[in-house]
């Protein structure tokens, strides 16, 4: 008995350790790599998983500079894009921007403005991306520039409420879009069209900004504004391009698109 005693609490003094130790242990870089590879191709996770993860990486930024929905992403980018949570994360972010905007005191000098980038962010060109496998496959801009001169795009619905609430509250709109300056008039039919009215300005590509990427037209239209005294309190787009470069919104909206990127 004397034994089985002193064995047991050597077992008890031992063990803790034992254990202790396999919990610390790393695995090798081999083992430890095969999750965690580029292609995340050993072991693949479920599609719904990785997919679910890459568009949170879109929508963060965190994806870069990237071309199109990977192949296996189609079907989910197709469900999100025509579901209740495409509709309900664009209600919150038009929500928080219109909570930001409450808490403005305006001058009412017509030089405080908010900007929105047009498409898939006031009207929506989901029709259009039905044919090419909702983006998952390279951009046809030829076929993209024909569908915008139809002006059928509808309009995002939080997208309107936000526009109308933003005026309601004094606002001038001021719409910043990377269409050339010939879809001029098929885009403010579309807008009318859509239910868009009564903005400051709808600011297109020109000639002088042929070469330029998104960001850097962008941002050099937002200066040319402040240069002008106008005060820019919010900024709304789908792409980080509409958003990011100086001078910047004092706050910016990232209203969710996991169909394309443009930088």
């Amino acid at each position: 008995m004397q034994l089985l005693n002193r064995l047991l609490a050597l077992f008890f003094i031992l063990a803790p350790t034992t254990v202790s130790q396999n919990l610390l242990e790393l695995p090798s870089d081999d083992s430890f790599l095969s999750h965690y590879d580029d292609d995340w191709e050993d072991p693949k996770p479920p599609n719904t998983v990785y997919c679910e993860s890459w568009r949170l990486s879109v929508e963060t930024n965190n994806a870069g500079d990237w071309h199109k929905i990977p192949h296996r992403c189609t079907d989910l980018v197709k469900e999100y894009v025509n579901g209740q949570q495409y509709a309900t994360d664009s209600k919150v972010v038009a929500r928080h921007a219109q909570s930001y905007a409450k808490t403005i005191a305006l001058r009412h000098d017509g030089k405080d403005v908010w900007i929105f980038d047009v498409d898939e962010t006031l009207i929506s060109n989901l029709q259009h991306y039905t044919t090419d496998g909702y983006r998952s496959k390279v951009d046809n801009e030829t076929a993209f520039e024909q569908w915008a001169l139809l002006a059928k795009a509808p309009a995002l619905p939080w997208s309107l409420w936000l526009y109308k609430k933003l005026q309601g509250l004094g606002f001038n709109i001021i719409l910043l879009t990377g269409r050339k300056e010939t879809h001029r008039n098929s885009t403010e039919q579309n807008l009318i069209s859509a239910g868009y009215h009564s903005w400051k300005k709808l600011i297109l590509r020109d000639l002088t900004d042929t070469g330029k990427s998104a960001k850097e037209y962008k941002s050099s239209k937002r200066a040319g504004l402040v240069a002008k005294g106008y005060r820019i309190h919010g900024s709304s787009g789908d792409q980080w391009s509409d958003l990011l470069g100086q001078p910047q919104a004092k706050r910016s909206f990232k209203i969710p698109n996991p169909m394309y990127h443009i930088p």
